[in-house]
């Protein structure tokens, strides 16, 4: 699979867009025999279950050229990368604790030069940064990451979508994972098969939890 699906779902992709998709592909091979990011067994699926799974928020929502955005357990850069390349003109903040992950998302972003995202080696309770949005994928559970999210989201919102989190989860767990929000907090789940037809996506949502 290659560069290819994302044209197909994302026709509108400037050249220079369509360049940096093209490029993650040996990127992530090159960086991925140094530093493990991404399963060896799942390196040929980069652009389905990384970079298409990282871009379905895209079909949710459209970030505003100066919106912020914070990507929290970035690991080698998913969604925040695909997410900068989409949006050129946003704000990305890609966070991770385990500094050789962020290192692999910086080297990355660099090679792209990507000039509107920055790296950062910490964990989200010492921040002090505010912003629109945080986004993750595969971190941790739904009312731990909405505790962590709150401190750190803007009160001023000027999206469609209210400021606040977008967790990349599977189905089953999400509606598990809700029941243990306070009640008045309000939540959406939307399923990645409404917009993308490959298998992978039948048990992938997005849920999203207001600030």
């Amino acid at each position: 699979m290659n560069s290819e699906i994302i044209n197909s779902y994302f026709p509108g992709l400037s050249e220079k867009q369509r360049q940096q998709f093209d490029m993650l592909d040996a990127l992530y091979r090159e960086w991925n025999q140094q530093i493990n990011v991404i399963s060896r067994k799942d390196i040929d699926n980069l652009y389905v279950h990384h970079i298409l799974h990282s871009l379905a928020l895209a079909k949710c929502m459209q970030f505003k050229p100066d919106a912020k955005v914070v990507d929290l357990g970035t690991g080698g850069g998913f969604p925040g990368i695909p997410l900068a390349i989409l949006f050129p003109e946003t704000q990305f903040l890609l966070v991770d604790s385990i500094a050789k992950k962020i290192k692999v998302a910086g080297e990355v972003a660099f090679a792209l030069e990507l000039d509107n995202l920055r790296v950062k080696a910490d964990r989200i309770e010492n921040m002090k940064e505010k912003f629109d949005f945080v986004v993750t994928r595969a971190v941790t559970t739904t009312d731990q990451l909405y505790a962590w999210s709150k401190n750190i989201i803007s009160g001023k919102s000027k999206h469609a979508y209210p400021n606040g989190l977008w967790a990349y989860k599977g189905v089953d767990q999400t509606k598990e994972e809700i029941k243990s929000l306070a009640k008045g907090i309000y939540s959406e789940i939307r399923p990645i098969s409404e917009f993308f037809s490959e298998p992978f996506f039948e048990t992938k949502v997005l849920l999203y939890v207001q600030a």
